[in-house]
């Protein structure tokens, strides 16, 4: 049996891979982008999720509810009038919203590769012609033109934004952390497909090593860094994280803060790094509880960095089964 078992799960990885490599590597990908573009307009007129802005001091931060459950952002300076784009999928709804706000868009930043994140890029930078469309060069982004590195800064009016390579999900995935020290204000990070509220991304294109690490960057940042995420998957993600810790209070009360949101189908975000870390299980894989109820215990040379790796790999295993139900 354990062998058949074997042989199924290694048969599935098999399709689940060519499935994949059609999506990102072949025009099929994105025609099924745009079938699923067309029935998300039709389904949600007005979006999937009604969302509020978040105003700082001279700095705007306007989710925008795209598809059926992605999420693109304007970041604005409101004194320059000057707007940044991130993962701008649906171009039809990111325009509206830049006309509505009555900006100019100067730079569109792509987290990564996937045409649910950057769809969008082509008839916006056609549509504005100075538009700058950055990202990873490992990543194969579409219409790009400024590649980055981890660590750059893309400059804007008064914000600072600073690309983070956080490999996994796509080999060259990047997250955005636009500096809060400008306006006075919180740090914000756009994730991507790297984290969610309650979550984190497949690994595509890594391995958990390398998801570990890239989720260890983000955890070197502040707890008051507000994160705004590439998806509404709060309560899946939640829902999940209940199975593997029960008995986390700090889940249980945003799960039901999250459930009141749903019901009158507003979102979720922003939540906060240190919300994340209370009850976020993939970003708990140094947590004593987990490693006891599901890690291996320390590798054979006693490196933790193994066991969180091998813990890391067993939750994204087990969300994927709970998804699945």
């Amino acid at each position: 049996v354990p062998s058949l078992v074997h042989h199924t799960k290694r048969q599935m990885m098999s399709i689940y891979c060519y499935w994949y490599s059609l999506y990102t590597r072949t025009w099929l990908g994105y025609l099924f982008y745009r079938q699923q573009l067309r029935r998300a307009r039709n389904r949600y007129p007005k979006g999937h999720s009604k969302t509020q802005p978040r105003l700082f001091n001279g700095v705007k931060v306007l989710p925008i509810p795209v598809l059926s459950d992605n999420y693109s952002y304007l970041i604005i300076d409101t004194q320059a009038q000057l707007a940044v784009a991130v993962d701008p999928s649906d171009p039809r709804a990111v325009q509206a919203s830049i006309e509505k706000e009555g900006v100019t868009l100067v730079a569109i930043l792509c987290t990564h590769k996937h045409w649910d994140h950057s769809g969008g890029n082509r008839d916006l930078s056609r549509r504005h012609r100075d538009c700058r469309v950055y990202g990873s060069p490992q990543d194969g982004i579409p219409y790009l033109t400024h590649p980055l590195c981890h660590q750059d800064v893309v400059s804007v009016g008064r914000l600072q934004i600073r690309a983070l390579a956080t490999p996994g999900h796509t080999q060259g995935h990047l997250v955005y952390l636009l500096d809060g020290e400008p306006y006075k204000g919180p740090s914000c990070l756009f994730s991507g497909d790297l984290l969610f509220l309650s979550g984190c991304g497949r690994t595509f294109e890594g391995n958990a090593e390398t998801m570990l690490s890239s989720l260890d960057t983000v955890l070197g940042l502040g707890d008051d860094t507000l994160l705004w995420p590439g998806h509404e998957y709060a309560e899946e993600n939640l829902g999940f994280a209940g199975v593997v810790e029960p008995e986390n209070l700090a889940r249980e009360r945003k799960m039901q803060w999250v459930q009141r949101q749903r019901l009158e189908r507003k979102g979720t975000c922003p939540s906060t790094l240190g919300e994340e870390r209370s009850y976020n299980p993939f970003l708990r894989t140094h947590c004593l509880a987990l490693q006891e109820a599901l890690g291996p215990g320390p590798g054979p040379t006693g490196d933790d960095d193994c066991s969180r790796a091998q813990l890391l790999e067993e939750l994204r295993r087990l969300k994927d089964m709970h998804k699945s139900k």
